[in-house]
């Protein structure tokens, strides 16, 4: 092979190796598509073994008993929020609406370029919060709860399956992209436990064996 063929190979293969690694960076998430890091799975283990197990009383449930979305910072409410530190390259305008970037939706593995294909899922739906305990706190235990951005309860994911998920728990509905399972229960077990929020019985089985793998 001439060296003129050797240079010219050698500069092919460099491009391509460039381009995979620019398509892999492209389709990976990005680092800052999580939670805030749940607590470990032993930790998570301890904290399910101490939560009171109960039958679930929806009663006098309503969503507006639990106030969306409020201020965070400047002029981003919850929403808002979640979508900048969940996103990839968000510019946002003056009033802190995304007008561009991309977001990663861990639960089924979706990449999005439109904030609108976008919901922030409450990790523990506050209708499962209020059969669990929520009812007897005050409006603003209940606001705390519903925009609470510094425990792992709050996710940017892909609309539609935050729709398929409404209000069921881990023992009727989990994240279809199994490498996410482990960290989604640590983080609804360390919710539940940091809102002294209850359990039922089947949830708790359904966790217990999730967390035997993790």
């Amino acid at each position: 092979m001439s060296r003129f063929y050797a240079r010219r190979r050698l500069s092919i293969l460099s491009a391509l190796t460039g381009l995979i690694a620019s398509v892999a960076l492209f389709n990976s998430p990005s680092a800052s598509a999580a939670l805030p890091t749940p607590v470990s799975a032993a930790t998570a283990r301890g904290y399910l073994s101490q939560l009171t197990v109960a039958t679930e009383n929806r009663t006098g449930y309503s969503r507006s008993l639990f106030p969306t979305w409020i201020t965070i910072s400047g002029t981003c409410n919850t929403r808002e929020w979640i979508l900048k530190r969940d996103g990839t390259n968000v510019v946002t305008d003056s009033a802190c609406t995304a007008t561009s970037g991309s977001w990663y939706s861990p639960y089924d593995g979706a990449t999005w370029t439109a904030a609108s294909d976008v919901d922030i899922d409450h990790l523990v739906p506050l209708a499962e919060a209020w059969d669990s305990g929520a009812s007897k706190w005050t409006t603003a235990q209940r606001q705390a709860f519903a925009n609470d951005v510094t425990r792992p309860q709050l996710l940017a994911v892909t609309d539609n399956v935050n729709q398929a998920k409404g209000d069921q728990d881990p023992a009727t509905w989990m994240p279809s992209r199994t490498a996410y399972r482990c960290t989604y229960v640590r983080a609804w077990v360390q919710v539940k436990y940091y809102y002294d929020l209850s359990v039922d019985s089947a949830e708790k089985t359904a966790l217990t064996n999730y967390l035997a793998s993790c």
